[in-house]
């Protein structure tokens, strides 16, 4: 599947709002680590390097969200289509 770089910015919206569907919040923090899903005193959070690429960001939450189980989450098939692609890289 090839994204348009301009694209990238709506599937990271349409990401963060399947996140918060599923009870996780995402956060963008500076500092030096790439990112991804954690527990916080039970609170599922979603940690994403503020400095990285619009395309990394979306990679990591696509990882985020295929490790908290997104199967039985209703998705727009090309948002899943993103999810399964991105999620292996």
């Amino acid at each position: 599947m090839k994204i348009k770089e301009k694209e990238f910015e709506t599937i990271l919206n349409d990401l963060r709002s399947v996140a918060t569907q599923m009870g996780a919040k995402v956060r963008f923090e500076r500092g030096d680590f790439k990112g991804g899903y954690c527990l916080v005193k039970e609170n599922k959070v979603i940690v994403i390097n503020k400095l990285a690429t619009l395309q990394r960001k979306v990679i990591i939450l696509s990882q985020a969200l295929k490790e908290l189980g997104v199967e039985d989450v209703y998705l727009t098939p090309k948002l899943r289509e993103v999810i399964e692609e991105m999620s292996e890289m």
